[in-house]
């Protein structure tokens, strides 16, 4: 049978023994150990996203400089046809783009058109998400599952979808129209007019940006605490007000993202407008993409489409450089 050990001859009897300080504590780390753990934990973000950073320099770098080298250049179709090297002009096609008074137009009717598109994407999204909030649950997961729908269908289909609604003959729009009494829609041609071509290919741009817009706007409502909200009602707030001074600051973040977005991609538009006129649209249709298209390949002036291609780039990096100084101070505000 084991028996417990004698009492220590200097210690009364149930005195807790301490450890000696310093012992059994990890002994420091040098300082280049320490220096070594710093800089891989730093490193390590840079690695994971190196891949992205890579593949983006690839796909995207490599056409940008040589579009930018295009650009001050002279390109006709016997230097391409023959694989020489164009001439060096400087910034003639600069001063040629910025000297023509129809390329202000179009950047101009380019601005116009995103402004309005981007204002009808968000405040639309922004209405269908509020009313999300207020649906049965099944209502909500259907509408998602149509956003979601509405949001992979391919370009192309969506405009042959609205080419179908506004056809002269057989068009829904028309048909629809023609029932209100005293109006006549009969093989009504709505790009005849370009406000009228316009108001269509907005409402396919708009269609296609709807999505994402609601779908992040929806995600961010659903940080918006409720009890936030009660108590303001409480103190006899109305529903505008609860919007504007308890919602809005708390999705703030993710609408000036989207907004931001949208307007991006909207400046850029090509597809929608191509597609709704047959690939053959009028100089009342042209926007900063399709002007760079046309005078690359259908005009044949090549480095004069590159420098216009350069200037929309351009004005895209303006856009994304307040996007992203207006984040910045959301972050140091927050």
């Amino acid at each position: 049978m084991a028996t417990a050990d004698p009492p220590h001859p200097t210690r009364p009897a149930g005195t807790q023994v301490r450890p000696a300080p310093g012992r059994g504590r990890r002994p420091a780390a040098p300082p280049a150990a320490r220096s070594w753990r710093t800089l891989r934990r730093r490193a390590v973000p840079y690695a994971l996203i190196a891949p992205t950073v890579l593949a983006l320099a690839a796909v995207l770098g490599y056409p940008l400089v040589e579009l930018v080298l295009l650009s001050f250049q002279d390109m006709t179709r016997r230097e391409l046809f023959a694989g020489t090297e164009p001439p060096w002009v400087g910034l003639d096609q600069y001063r040629t783009v910025l000297s023509d008074r129809f390329f202000w137009v179009v950047v101009g009717r380019t601005s116009l058109f995103t402004l309005v598109c981007t204002v009808a994407t968000m405040g639309t999204a922004m209405l269908v998400a509020l009313l999300l909030r207020r649906v049965a649950p099944w209502v909500r997961l259907l509408t998602g599952a149509v956003l979601v729908a509405v949001w992979a269908m391919p370009v192309m289909v969506a405009a042959a979808v609205f080419r179908w609604l506004v056809d002269p003959e057989f068009g829904v729009a028309n048909w629809l129209l023609g029932l209100v009494p005293g109006a006549s829609f009969e093989r009504h041609n709505w790009f005849e007019d370009p406000w009228q071509g316009f108001a269509v290919i907005a409402a396919v741009v708009v269609w296609g940006s709807l999505p994402f817009a609601t779908i992040t706007l929806q995600a961010a409502l659903t940080q918006v605490p409720p009890e936030l909200e009660e108590a303001a009602r409480v103190d006899g707030a109305e529903g505008p007000k609860v919007f504007r001074h308890i919602v809005f600051p708390v999705i703030r973040p993710a609408f000036v993202m989207v907004t931001s977005l949208t307007a991006i991609w909207t400046f850029g538009v090509f597809n929608q407008i191509w597609l709704m006129r047959s690939g053959t649209p009028e100089k009342e249709y042209y926007l900063l993409g399709v002007h760079s298209f046309i005078e690359s390949f259908a005009v044949n002036r090549y480095s004069t489409g590159a420098a216009i291609a350069v200037i929309t780039v351009l004005l895209l990096l303006a856009g994304a450089v307040v996007y992203v100084r207006q984040l910045v101070r959301m972050g140091e505000a927050e």
